[in-house]
């Protein structure tokens, strides 16, 4: 239980407390999201498997005809970018992937911009 009228140092070491664990816990989420790509194969793989969308893709061949599209819509390149173009038709599992990866991007542009701390 804390004092009602902590001193200096109390004060100093709780803060320094906090400090070290919020830098912990900010490296260590960059070292895991940035060099260990075991979160991005989990989610890819979750994907690939439980995404129908992306199955009836692979079947696709891969320079479809330009008469199919009408003029003026590219087809996406990008599987990612047909997922989201087709949201409501994925599956909750892709939904929640997407969600997941979406969230942290704008959060994350969000609060570096404010130089806030975010990894």
């Amino acid at each position: 239980m804390w004092p009602l009228n902590p001193s200096r140092k109390e004060v100093v070491r709780f803060a320094v407390r906090c400090r070290v664990l919020t830098l912990m816990l900010q490296v260590l989420t960059r070292f895991l999201g940035s060099s260990t790509p075991v979160v991005y194969w989990f989610a890819a793989h979750l994907l690939q498997d439980q995404e129908p969308l992306l199955r009836s893709l692979e079947s696709v061949s891969t320079t479809p005809c330009s008469e199919d599209f009408p003029p003026g819509q590219k087809l996406p390149r990008n599987s990612i970018m047909v997922l989201l173009y087709n949201w409501k038709t994925c599956s909750a599992v892709t939904r929640y992937i997407l969600g997941y990866f979406l969230t942290y991007w704008l959060l994350g542009l969000l609060l570096h911009c404010n130089f806030l701390p975010w990894t």
